[in-house]
């Protein structure tokens, strides 16, 4: 490789590291906020030590009488509900800086309580006043397909008797999202048509009727009061209680997408004022046309954009995995910026083999390269945490500390690789040391030579394999497709003979869930 794409190499892994620094602080915030979803699927928070009544896996476990499938299933539905907009709600709080956070009731010790199905808590785990709710996902018909009357049937019930207790204890009540605006106005529709037979009651002077419509009017604005939108439809509590585990991907994607566009931007921040300055320097050489330039810039934005992205979404998703998991050492490993580092790891790693197969390196040097890119980004995760606490600046502090931990890294795995290469400079010496020195240059060449033969007769019948795996990881990573680039990495490990420790990102959150230990 020339000095030239070396220099640009080192200034791209510098770029990925910086990438990798900065999306620190949103991979930790996003990270534990998709860590709540993790939680809902198996029913324990093993970072706090605490196993819930029912997690969404288990629900979905619950016996169904044949004889009353749909009734079964959405009954259990309505638990399954309970348990993710609980999972919702906290992320959504763990993401805006609220330290409060919602339980259920079943959760607290109070199993079946008689009025409330979840509280709020504060950051000392007391219950706040007056935030005991009750979940009512009623209404769903086998005989209503479309769900056309699941609103009005589920006003009725909330009228009844049955529901007056949760009234009288001014409880609110979460309904599904879905009905909530229809339930509104199935109760402003009755409270017209109540209130115009109020008036004629009125001037009939039946006072009997006056009182019996007016407390109608009344328990209806009660109800329109004290009822709230819940977090989750009709159909996702049923999607939920049938499929959980790809319910909880979905919440685990969407917040990851968030993250995914967070760090797209602050990388888009970076990637275009390193370009900025590196083709306002070539303009000003001589070396580009400023047209020439502009497109430059505007493509190494979009394409750290992309990497950003990729970083912030997949960092996201294996940091909530990895901070619920049932190894300590895991949990303390997500606290760090490993989780996005890897990701950045991979863009490096994958461009350096990419180059290799074209023909463009030798194998050593591969090797070479690929030594310095893992050792710069790991230091760079461990520096970017460094370097938040020093510089406690949003994004700041982690991308100093990561461009300083890859720059330090790079420079010491310099010193040691060069110190095998400037065994030539001592054919100065004297004679002696000459000879020590040739014979020294002679076992590199020899070495090297032997790893070319070595990398070149492994690997010249797989090179079809190894390209088209790495253009699909590097396809995904651009997509934010995990599992197709899961799907990749596994067909070299499988084409060599190897078998893939996970097929997918669900198989890997599965594995890094379980309590037993399994190796990579």
């Amino acid at each position: 490789m020339d000095d030239k794409k070396k220099k640009e190499q080192k200034i791209e892994d510098i770029k990925n590291a910086g990438v990798a620094g900065a999306a620190y602080e949103t991979v930790q915030l996003y990270g534990t906020a998709a860590k709540q979803h993790y939680g809902a699927y198996t029913g324990q928070d093993n970072e706090m030590g605490e196993k819930f009544v029912k997690g969404l896996k288990q629900i979905s476990k619950e016996n169904v009488n044949p004889d009353y499938e749909y009734q079964n299933i959405h009954q259990q539905a309505g638990f399954s509900a309970e348990v993710k907009d609980v999972a919702r709600t906290n992320a959504e709080k763990i993401i805006n800086g609220d330290s409060t956070r919602k339980i259920r009731t079943d959760d607290l010790g109070s199993v079946n309580d008689p009025l409330y199905d979840t509280v709020t808590i504060d950051a000392k785990g007391n219950v706040i006043d007056g935030s005991g709710a009750q979940m009512k996902f009623l209404g769903a018909s086998e005989n209503d397909p479309t769900g056309d009357g699941n609103a009005a049937r589920a006003l009725e019930k909330l009228q009844s008797k049955k529901f007056q207790k949760y009234l009288d204890a001014d409880a609110k009540i979460d309904v599904p999202s879905d009905q909530y605006d229809k339930i509104i106005q199935e109760a402003n529709d009755k409270i017209e048509s109540l209130s115009k037979q109020l008036e004629n009651q009125k001037h009939a002077g039946n006072a009997e009727q006056v009182k019996r419509i007016q407390e109608r009017i009344d328990k209806l604005e009660k109800i329109k009061k004290n009822l709230r939108k819940s977090t989750v439809s009709s159909d996702e509590a049923v999607f939920a209680r049938l499929h959980p585990g790809l319910s909880t991907v979905i919440d685990v994607a969407k917040v990851s997408h968030r993250a995914g566009v967070q760090t797209a931007e602050t990388s888009a921040i970076i990637g275009g004022s390193v370009s900025i300055v590196k083709n306002l320097v070539s303009v000003c050489k001589g070396e580009e046309e400023p047209e020439e330039a502009i497109k430059n810039v505007a493509k190494d934005t979009a394409t750290t954009a992309t990497v950003g992205y990729g970083t912030g979404f997949a960092g996201t998703a294996l940091k909530g995995a990895m901070q619920n998991s049932g190894s300590e050492y895991i949990r303390e490993l997500s606290k760090t910026n490993i989780p996005g580092t890897v990701v950045a790891v991979t863009v490096s790693a994958t461009k350096t083999l990419s180059r290799y197969f074209k023909g463009e390196i030798d194998g050593v040097e591969c090797l070479e390269t690929l030594g310095e890119q893992g050792t710069g980004m790991i230091s760079s995760a461990m520096f970017a945490v460094i370097g938040q606490a020093v510089i406690p600046v949003p994004i700041v502090g982690g991308l100093i500390g990561g461009m300083v931990g890859y720059a330090i890294s790079s420079a010491t795995y310099g010193i040691l690789t060069e110190s095998l290469k400037e065994a030539e400079l001592a054919k100065d010496e004297r004679e002696q040391i000459e000879q020590i020195c040739n014979e020294h240059i002679k076992m590199i060449r020899e070495y090297r030579a032997e790893m070319e033969k070595i990398i070149n007769e492994y690997l010249i019948d797989s090179m079809e394999v190894f390209r088209d795996s790495f253009s699909g990881i590097k396809n995904a990573l651009a997509l934010g497709d995990v599992d197709w680039a899961i799907e990749s990495a596994n067909t070299i490990t499988e084409s060599f003979g190897g078998q893939a420790a996970f097929s997918n990102m669900d198989d890997f959150n599965k594995k890094m869930l379980a309590s037993t230990t399994f190796k990579l």
